[in-house]
C-alpha cells in the first residue's frame, strides 16, 4: 500500500517504540529501537550525528524501515513502513527532537539530567518518507488472557 489508513495514522499517534533498520556495510541489516514522532505522514527520529545509523545512511544508503507493534495479548497488531530518509540538521533537528522528547518523558525528566542528556546528545533528526506501507492485526477476542501464557516476574 502506498499511504496509510486513518486506522495506522491514529495507531502511530499513540506513544510507542519503533524499530528503525538502516543498511550495513557488510550487507546486513542494523536494528535500532527508537523513539519517534509521526506527523504528515512522515516519521522523525533523534539521533546523534556519530550513531551507527546515521552512518550507514550517510554512507550506505538514503532509504530505511521502520515498523511499530502493540503487544497487547489477544490485541497484537504492527505498521511498517519503508522509503527514503534524510537528515535534518541544526534548528529544525533541534526543534523536532525536542518535541520527541517531550512526548516520551515527563516534564520532570524533560528538565533533569535525562532530558539534559538527550539534548545534548541528539544533534540530528532522520526524516523518513514511507513510499511503502504494511500492516497487520489480530484479531479481537473476547478474553485474551486465557489464549496466552502468564509471564513471571
Amino acid at each position: 500500500m502506498s499511504e496509510p489508513t486513518d486506522k495506522m495514522r491514529s495507531f502511530l499517534g499513540e506513544r510507542r517504540h519503533a524499530v528503525l533498520a538502516t543498511h550495513d556495510p557488510n550487507g546486513g541489516i542494523h536494528l535500532t529501537p527508537i523513539w519517534f514522532l509521526f506527523e504528515d505522514d512522515h516519521f522523525y527520529f533523534a539521533s546523534s550525528s556519530g550513531s551507527r545509523k546515521v552512518k550507514n545512511i550517510e554512507q550506505r544508503t538514503c532509504s530505511a524501515s521502520v515498523v511499530v507493534d502493540a503487544r497487547e495479548p489477544g490485541r497484537e497488531r504492527w505498521v511498517s513502513a519503508s522509503g527514503p530518509i534524510e537528515i535534518l540538521r541544526v534548528g529544525e533537528a533541534r526543534s523536532i527532537n525536542a518535541r520527541i522528547r517531550r512526548r516520551y518523558l515527563t516534564p520532570d525528566a524533560l528538565d533533569g539530567p535525562i532530558g539534559t542528556a538527550l539534548a545534548a546528545s541528539d544533534d540530528i533528526t532522520l526524516k523518513l518518507a514511507p513510499t511503502m506501507w504494511r500492516s497487520w492485526t489480530a484479531p479481537i477476542v473476547e478474553s485474551p488472557e486465557r489464549w496466552f501464557l502468564a509471564v513471571e516476574a
